[in-house]
């Protein structure tokens, strides 16, 4: 399979090609299998990006009113915004695979840098999580900050590494938190901020998902680890394929036995890619895909199309130390016809400027300008910041 057909699966099952956008975050959700969450505005921003006429409060309605889609801690250990129908799949598989690394990461944790005595941090882990769960029985949705003057027990803090630059106090709160929604039995509820910043409040599963939640974690309805890989890597497939097992092993922080497990269990098809490489197709998905028109995208920050493979030469071309921060974080995108050609900001007035990497031809650069117009009418004067800036992002030249 060429570069050129990936790039045209790309525009067309990530709904970014005009002629294919879809009508709902859902939707939107579904086209790229999960969202990235970590930073607080991308979710919406995505959404954005494959719909036509979706508002900020299509987006909260669909997050926090029919909660048909759900945050959850899952795939590499990050946040994520899943579709309903896919937690159970995480829960079973990616989530608890990191639920048990964090465990006991966060036991030596609190014998190490906290109070507790050596041996005894996973009953008291244990016993702080009932206090939180206990408090949260009622049903009122709590932020941290809250539940760390209520539960006593996980108001205090761990000062790690005070030798280390990097050192200082970690309020436990929100580590006791993580552990549990990583768990599956807590759930991020409302957010007590606007749209753009994250305050979760924080209540139980069972409160959120209400009657058709599905028990955690050892019920015939989470799937078993092998059984929720295949699910996730079957969606994967669809959205991202063809893709190599270090891709889809990289996506899902999950190791490549399961990822050649998952793969067998699907009967996925091999094929031979541009750069000779294997990369993986569902069996159902072999007929070719060709791109239905000539097509622009503005994408933020973290967004899945950007870090959905390990392997990205066949879209980044050159571009990819101009997009990433230090740590590896994409930062904003400008793409035309499946190929990334820069990146875009914000100026002081909340206008959206482009920072092109390389020339486009007059028709993608009008078009362009059109979407930049269409996201600064969408943010209506809110500028949207980030810890995440990429080299592009900081260049002073607009396009």
């Amino acid at each position: 399979m060429t570069d050129e057909e990936r790039r045209a699966r790309l525009g067309v099952r990530h709904a970014l090609a005009q002629s294919v956008r879809v009508q709902s975050p859902e939707d939107a959700a579904r086209a790229v299998v999960c969202l990235h969450a970590t930073d607080p505005p991308s979710a919406h921003l995505s959404c954005w990006a494959r719909t036509e006429q979706i508002s900020v409060e299509d987006i909260e309605r669909a997050l926090y009113d029919t909660r048909s889609l759900v945050r959850q801690q899952a795939i590499g250990e990050t946040l994520f915004v899943f579709p309903r129908d896919l937690i159970p799949a995480a829960w079973g598989s990616a989530s608890a695979r990191f639920a048990a690394a964090n465990r006991t990461r966060f036991v030596k944790d609190l014998e190490r840098w906290g109070s507790v005595p050596d041996g005894e941090g996973a009953a008291w882990l244990q016993a702080a999580e009932v206090a939180v769960l206990d408090h949260l029985a009622d049903g009122v949705p709590r932020s941290s900050a809250q539940l760390r003057k209520e539960v006593p027990v996980i108001g205090g803090f761990i000062v790690q590494a005070p030798d280390k630059s990097w050192g200082g106090k970690v309020a436990i709160a929100p580590r006791v938190l993580a552990q549990l929604s990583m768990d599956g039995v807590v759930a991020r509820a409302g957010n007590a901020g606007p749209w753009y910043t994250s305050r979760p409040t924080w209540t139980t599963t069972a409160q959120w998902w209400g009657h058709d939640v599905p028990d955690v974690p050892d019920v015939p309805d989470v799937p078993e680890a092998r059984q929720g890989y295949a699910e996730l890597v079957h969606r994967w497939l669809w959205s991202y394929g063809p893709g190599t097992i270090e891709d889809i092993a990289w996506w899902l922080g999950g190791t490549k036995a399961a990822v050649r497990t998952a793969l067998e269990d699907l009967g996925a098809q091999g094929v031979t890619l541009e750069d000779g490489s294997i990369g993986w197709l569902r069996k159902d998905d072999l007929d070719p895909v060709t791109a239905p028109e000539s097509w622009v995208a503005l994408l933020p920050l973290l967004d899945p199309t950007v870090m959905g493979w390990k392997g990205r030469d066949f879209f980044l071309g050159p571009h990819a130390p101009q997009l990433f921060d230090s740590a590896g974080n994409a930062g904003t995108t400008v793409w035309v016809d499946g190929r990334v050609a820069g990146a875009w900001i914000q100026d002081a007035d909340g206008m959206v400027q482009l920072r092109l990497l390389e020339e486009v031809t007059p028709s993608a650069h009008k078009a362009l300008q059109s979407e930049a117009r269409r996201l600064t009418e969408w943010l209506d004067g809110q500028r949207v910041f980030t810890v995440y800036p990429s080299p592009a992002m900081q260049s002073r030249s607009d396009s």
